[in-house]
């Protein structure tokens, strides 16, 4: 059954724009303001360049649209803070796009936590390692490693923990790419501990260089036993020979491949807060919270200790 059609297309490349919605039989927006403006239109997928997010989320509501807008809600967590009061007492769905909680094996791992099959949750682990190093245009627009790519795994931990972490020590060099890292003051592989107020511990490990693939990884590790959601690869077959035994494909090469359910599930999520007045899995305040958990992480690299997360959110 068919639940959600494409109405329009804004993209600031007009051709690209053209080509999508002459694909899916949509209208071509020629601005955002189109958008908003249209009463055709009755929510909006935001996956702009992050310094528009807080414009086109404020916007958006005020348009009485839902939206569904892609991480992060921006790179200063001063400016999102001013979006949160904009934007405060609405009843339309605002969804941040963490699509990793959508993901059937991470899902199915927190489910069996919720479920009591490993217990007490003690640890969580998360390896995100990405395929190989962006472009350095990429690079300087991102915001930082913590902000564009941890960001995922900070609002992971919190998805999987169910409590808030209070504390972050963060460790993080650029190891790939030296001169790269020193000409951006940028960094390419990380490691983090969050610990809650009850305990619980993560530790997040990340890496913008996988030569095996897309690393991407959930343990689970409880009172009476463990869960893990796994890597994928293309297919399962797996090679014996004489110089080598359970030789396999690569992991898939990237998010597009690796989180393509996922993607699917959070725009069906997505619908189901519009049509049926659903609570968003990851809200606008899931998406603050991630924020200011990777302010606290910077905080801990800069001055090299445990940084309350307190010291941030106050």
């Amino acid at each position: 059954m068919l639940r959600a059609t494409l109405a329009g297309v804004f993209d600031l490349h007009q051709p690209s724009a053209d080509r999508v919605a002459a694909a899916q039989g949509a209208q071509a927006f020629a601005s955002a303001e189109e958008v908003f403006a249209s009463p055709d239109v009755d929510a909006v997928l935001i996956a702009t360049a992050t310094p528009t997010h807080a414009d086109y989320i404020e916007m958006a509501v005020a348009a009485g649209k839902a939206v569904l807008c892609e991480k992060p809600i921006d790179l200063g967590l001063e400016r999102v803070e001013a979006c949160a009061a904009k934007v405060a007492g609405t009843r339309l769905p605002i969804q941040i796009g963490f699509n990793r909680r959508y993901d059937p094996g991470h899902a199915a791992a927190r489910a069996a936590m919720l479920a009591g099959e490993i217990g007490d949750l003690h640890q969580v682990i998360i390896t995100s390692r990405d395929p190989g190093l962006p472009p350095r245009a990429y690079l300087e627009a991102a915001g930082g490693l913590f902000r564009d790519m941890t960001i995922h795994d900070f609002d992971l931990a919190r998805f999987m923990l169910g409590e808030e972490p209070v504390e972050v020590f963060a460790l993080a060099n650029a190891l790939i790419d030296p001169e790269l890292g020193v000409a951006l003051n940028e960094v390419d592989s990380a490691m983090f501990i969050l610990r809650t107020a009850s305990g619980k511990q993560c530790h997040i490990n990340n890496s913008r260089t996988a030569v095996y693939g897309y690393d991407q990884r959930v343990e689970l590790m409880g009172t009476k036993g463990m869960v893990i959601s796994d890597n994928r690869k293309p297919h399962e077959m797996r090679r014996f020979t004489a110089t080598s035994t359970e030789g396999a494909e690569p992991d898939q090469f990237f998010f597009l491949e690796r989180y393509h359910e996922a993607f699917m599930a959070e725009i069906d999520g997505f619908v189901d807060c519009v049509e049926k007045g659903a609570q968003p899995l990851a809200s606008f305040e899931d998406g603050r919270r991630a924020l200011i958990l990777a302010e606290a992480a910077y905080r801990s690299l800069r001055e090299g200790r445990l940084v309350k997360v307190a010291e941030i959110a106050n």
